[in-house]
């Protein structure tokens, strides 16, 4: 196991929350889609608690509560007082077979919501999960046998392979039946937003790869394979992700569905990594015939890492703080393009549109200027 969640402590909710309508619980609030999600919501009125092992306490307006999901006597103590209309579940926890992230991730979702169960304030539960809903599990992710039709459709049937995202969306379905709440499940692709400690964050890896790229001369290498590199594909916006959990927790018509969440529109790698590369000022290298993974090449910058942070004052040393290798490498590796169908979100009515390029740009632009790579 990976990971594991931090006692928690009560919070008390203040007055003006009390007599709120609409109150959020965020679960996973530290995380790229957790802190979007909450900063949504707070925007937009919403009273919001933020659930996590470290809670973020930087989002203004976030009312942090530090839980362990493990443990239902400490989630029963540290919720006492905290009576959500709607719960937001974007957490998981990574472990070192699928049998034990069905285990711990589906007592995790089934924990929260026994607690809350009792209050009878429930009125939704959204759960983000993700493409390896049709993909498969990290242990037989997009191998030969089980590749899906694209572009992938909420219409797929589940694959006949263990899946921690089943066991998460089974727990949420019993739930709601139990309590009488609507439901709804978000399945994004790959996840572009800023998070630090975060198990797969894309955007923020090649940033550091470009970026040791950039301060030793080295070209940026393109990692994946022929497939991913000339085929078409898409990504989510973590922005785009949040207004689409606010929408489907609001709009009667999404409710007790499952929607796939992508930008809304297709690229091709060996189109946008040139950009990419332009960005940061450094040379790069496209397919050359064989997967060349960035985990063992990232594996051996962690002192160089060390040293650019400590040249530029950067605020983050530790290079496993920032980039999540094994999971760019995960998607970027992949054997077939991966483009994602968002016509059934489009009928109910979600119309939110984010280009590609500007997700990355945006990304690269909020990491330097809270020092997490250099402005060079």
């Amino acid at each position: 196991m990976q990971a594991s969640w931090g006692g928690g402590v009560e919070v008390a909710p203040t007055p003006e929350i009390l007599f709120m309508k609409q109150i959020a619980l965020v679960v996973g609030a530290s995380g790229i889609v957790g802190s979007n999600l909450s900063q949504e919501l707070i925007s937009n009125g919403w009273a919001t608690y933020g659930l996590a092992r470290r809670p973020k306490t930087d989002i203004q307006g976030l009312q942090p509560v530090a839980a362990d999901l493990l443990d239902p006597a400490n989630l029963t103590n540290v919720l006492a007082r905290i009576n959500p209309t709607h719960v937001f579940i974007t957490s998981w926890m990574r472990n070192e077979t699928e049998a034990e992230n069905i285990r711990v991730n589906g007592a995790m979702v089934r924990n929260l919501l026994n607690v809350l169960s009792p209050k009878g304030s429930l009125q939704h539960i959204a759960l983000v999960t993700g493409l390896k809903h049709y993909l498969g599990p990290f242990d037989a992710y997009a191998k030969e046998g089980f590749l899906p039709v694209t572009p992938l459709s909420e219409e797929q049937p589940r694959l006949d392979l263990e899946n921690f995202y089943y066991a998460q969306e089974d727990e949420v379905y019993a739930a709601a039946a139990r309590d009488g709440c609507s439901w709804s499940v978000h399945r994004p692709h790959t996840i572009i937003g800023k998070a630090t400690g975060n198990q797969m964050n894309m955007g923020t890896t090649l940033a550091v790869y470009a970026t040791i790229c950039k301060e030793k001369g080295l070209p940026f290498r393109w990692p994946g394979s022929a497939a991913q590199w000339n085929g078409l594909s898409d990504v989510t916006d973590a922005r785009v992700l949040a207004k689409h959990l606010l929408w489907a927790a609001t709009t009667k018509a999404a409710h007790n569905e499952a929607f796939n969440v992508v930008n809304g529109d297709y690229f091709r790698w060996k189109d946008l990594w040139p950009k990419l590369a332009s960005f940061f000022g450094v040379a790069w290298i496209g397919y050359e015939g064989a997967i060349k993974p960035l985990e063992a090449e990232l594996s051996r910058y962690g002192a160089i890492w060390a040293d650019i942070a400590g040249k530029y004052n950067l605020a983050e040393t530790d290079l496993n703080q920032l980039a999540s290798a094994w999971h760019t490498d995960l998607d970027l590796g992949r054997p077939i393009e991966v483009m994602t169908d968002m016509s059934k979100s489009r009928k109910f009515g979600f119309l939110e549109y984010q280009k590609t390029e500007d997700s990355f740009y945006d990304l690269f632009k909020q990491l330097r200027k809270d020092r997490l790579i250099p402005g060079f």
